[in-house]
């Protein structure tokens, strides 16, 4: 069992570790260009950056494992407000971890591909464009855009628990309510084809950075007394 007094503080610890690995992830991509392209470049990217594709692989794991966890803890804390509401939202956010677990599946299989394409002299028009735009956009994209579906559709639930039991404050809670449910609305938009400005997600990084900054202080402070 958790104590009450002990629960802010790993709240806290596993909203700051989920948005940071995240974070790295996204900016280890960036960093090795494979973010934009034609798949040929994306391949001559990743075999050229081999380092930086395999380690946001491993934090997009660790995060994954981060969400699970998160996930049971805020069920442990706020089940008690809606039971049925909790577990829906903790079903939600276990396909979110899956879903991004799965997803770097079709990044993994990227890296021998690569190598392959980069060896055979970077051939124009040839099964690796087609295997590549399989595994790219058909398992990692399309694997994390559903991985965001999956989040926002779990936070709205738990950001509105938050909100009735008062466990943070209010208007923090408000916040994330509205990040996360602007965020379903591009997702949404996204999957059906169109394209989304990364503004429509961005407020979703400060609410949970301080919502896990306010939760770990709450914790070290109340664990103090």
């Amino acid at each position: 069992m958790i104590s009450d007094k002990n629960a802010p503080r790993l709240l806290g610890a596993a909203f700051l570790i989920v948005i940071v690995t995240s974070l790295l992830m996204g900016v280890l991509l960036q960093l090795s260009g494979i973010m934009s392209g034609s798949m040929s470049e994306i391949l001559v990217k990743i075999s050229n950056n081999l380092a930086l594709v395999r380690i946001s692989i491993l934090f997009a794991l660790i995060t994954s494992a981060g969400i699970i966890v998160l996930a049971v803890l805020l069920y442990a804390v706020l089940h008690k407000q809606n039971k049925i509401i909790a577990l829906v939202a903790l079903g939600w956010w276990l396909a979110e971890a899956i879903t991004l677990a799965m997803s770097t599946i079709g990044t993994s299989a990227l890296i021998p591909l690569s190598l392959d394409f980069v060896k055979a002299g970077s051939p124009a028009l040839s099964y690796y464009q087609t295997a590549g735009d399989f595994l790219y956009y058909g398992f990692d994209r399309q694997g994390f855009r559903l991985h965001m579906l999956f989040y926002c559709l779990g936070g709205i639930l738990w950001y509105y628990l938050f909100y009735k039991s008062k466990y943070v404050p209010r208007f923090i809670s408000l916040y994330g309510l509205i990040a996360a449910s602007v965020a379903l609305l591009g997702i949404v938009y996204e999957l059906f084809g169109h394209g989304v400005s990364i503004l429509v997600y961005l407020p979703l990084l400060p609410f949970e950075l301080t919502i896990g900054a306010w939760l770990l202080i709450k914790g070290i402070r109340d664990g103090q007394i």
